[in-house]
């Protein structure tokens, strides 16, 4: 390893680690629970019919039990995601690591915008426990790729599925926030691997033209364009050599993720029947497809404000209103509020001993 990639490598970690610190945790958790508590509060009240206390006591237990089974399954297959590429990368570290990369990677989600912290603590817990960051990168950008793949193929197809026209014209306006986000990181992805030189050369561009405009910063600035490359060619090179070795390992990760995101659409048609509605299954995988494509970028912690507004009005069209806070509830823990909380057990232990390290 020369010095310039050694120094970026660092440069890297001390980024992943600057994410995963207690102020940014504090701070998101904060600011995810007050919007999610005030949405869910205005979905309670605008929703209240006088059904809504009686619902409870006709929720199906039978059909909440199977939906824990769902969420372990999806726990397993998040972790497996990672874990086909690091039993090769890293034979020596168990499945119980890729286990917590996975739920601090989803509490890490829940708590920053747009999921920015979710592939650095995915990242801390690994290099935290032998892998190396390169390694860690490499699987985390793979995966992304078969996100940004999966998402805008989901999208459009459930667009083709669903009515949208009867949804206000939020959804549209959301939708093209989402696609355009995709798009941009889908094409920067592939870029990035198959033609490293270009990706770099534009840094530069962009870095030159706004040292242009601050002359102060162009040492900074340089130094920022010459790490980016380093950095994009190291891992294009790092990932080519993971998909030479394993090709199998791309494609069944795409598998994996498809099988993912499937389990996670079909509980909620699992938690609707428990509430006693018998929806369409196309029609509620579709509209949950609509909602995670248009809040995966959404500019608050984990999506909260947002994720509970369209849940409202998406599945207004399909379920009870008086029905609708509870499912609201109900759908937003099982998807995201339980694994936060395994998320966030996993990253306080991580801080803990790091604290204890410093000491």
């Amino acid at each position: 390893m020369t010095q310039t990639t050694r120094h970026t490598a660092e440069t890297e970690k001390q980024e992943a680690k600057n994410v995963f610190n207690k102020k940014v945790i504090i701070k998101g958790a904060f600011w995810f629970a007050l919007i999610t508590v005030a949405t869910i509060a205005v979905v309670f009240f605008y929703n209240n019919t006088g059904d809504t206390v009686k619902a409870l006591s006709h929720i199906s237990y039978k059909y909440i039990a199977i939906c824990f089974i769902m969420l372990f399954v999806d726990l397993m297959l998040g972790s497996w995601r990672n874990h086909i590429y690091i039993q090769k990368l890293a034979p020596g570290v168990s499945h119980w690591v890729s286990f917590r990369a996975n739920v601090a990677n989803m509490f890490m989600g829940a708590v920053t915008p747009a999921h920015g912290g979710a592939g650095p603590a995915q990242i801390f817990v690994y290099t935290s426990n032998g892998v190396t960051f390169i390694d860690s990168f490499a699987v985390t950008l793979l995966n992304m790729g078969a996100t940004l793949i999966f998402m805008p193929l989901a999208g459009f197809i459930a667009i083709m599925l669903m009515d949208t026209g009867s949804v206000g014209s939020m959804v549209p306006a959301m939708l093209k926030y989402g696609f355009s986000f995709f798009l941009v990181f889908l094409l920067a992805f592939l870029l990035a691997f198959w033609k490293p030189l270009w990706i770099g050369a534009l840094i530069k561009k962009i870095a030159n033209g706004i040292s242009a405009i601050f002359p102060k910063r162009k040492e900074k600035l340089a130094k920022w364009a010459d790490n980016s490359f380093a950095s994009i060619s190291k891992y294009q090179q790092t990932c080519s050599v993971i998909i030479r070795k394993h090709p199998f390992l791309f494609p069944l990760s795409l598998v994996i993720t498809t099988a993912l995101y499937m389990n996670k659409y079909c509980l909620q048609w699992v938690l609707l029947l428990g509430l006693g509605v018998n929806a369409d299954l196309v029609q509620v995988i579709s509209i949950q497809i609509l909602i995670q494509f248009m809040i995966y970028f959404a500019p608050t912690p984990g999506g909260s404000g947002f994720a509970e507004g369209f849940i409202a009005t998406l599945f207004g069209r399909i379920v009870p209103a008086g029905l609708i806070p509870i499912f609201t509830l109900l759908q937003r823990s099982f998807l995201l509020f339980f694994p936060a909380l395994v998320g966030a057990y996993v990253v306080l232990n991580l801080l803990r001993k790091q604290t204890m390290k410093k000491a």
